[in-house]
This record gives C-alpha cells, sequence and structure tokens, in this order.
C-alpha cells in the first residue's frame, strides 16, 4: 500500500523538504513553485504581492507506507524547528 503526501511549505525550506524525501530513500515527486495560501490557525498569508511578498512550495509524492512515518516525523521536526515559516502535509492512503 501507498501513502499520498501533500506538503506545502514556506520557500525559504527551498530544498530542505526534496532532501529529505532523498534522504529517506524517496525519488519520485512533483514539486510545483510559487504557490500562494493562506494557514488555517495563524501566520502570515503567501501571496506574492507588495503586501504579502512570501510564496509556498508544494510537493507531492506517493511513499510506501511502512516509509510515511519516519518521513512525517522529520517533516514535524523540520517544521518545529522554525514554525513561523509554515510546513504543513497532508497524508492519506492510496491503492
Amino acid at each position: 500500500m501507498k501513502k499520498a503526501l501533500f506538503i506545502s511549505f514556506n520557500q525559504a525550506y527551498g530544498e530542505d523538504v526534496t532532501s529529505l524525501l532523498e534522504r529517506h530513500g524517496q525519488r519520485g515527486f512533483t514539486r510545483w513553485d510559487e504557490v500562494s495560501g493562506r494557514g488555517s490557525e495563524n501566520g502570515e498569508p503567501h501571496f506574492g504581492n507588495h503586501a504579502w511578498p512570501v510564496m509556498n512550495i508544494a510537493v507531492l509524492t506517493f511513499v510506501d507506507a511502512d516509509k510515511a512515518p519516519a518521513i512525517l516525523e522529520d517533516l514535524r521536526a523540520l517544521d518545529a524547528a522554525s514554525p513561523e515559516l509554515g510546513l504543513r502535509t497532508f497524508s492519506w492512503n492510496t491503492d
């Protein structure tokens, strides 16, 4: 079984997320640069305009279900190190 991971994060993380996936042996992913949005609980909007210039990046990857817990743990640690930046991961089971 596979898990889909959708990861949205502040562009300041740069290559940190893709490097993290590579460390876990996860080669394949789709990445969208310059994604705008706003968190549901707190944090500043990331709209890429003059008032809110920051943007997000989004990654979608499909990982073996047994690898997902370790990847999610490392993503939580990355977010905890700089919570003001914003990093969110959504996961669901896939066939």
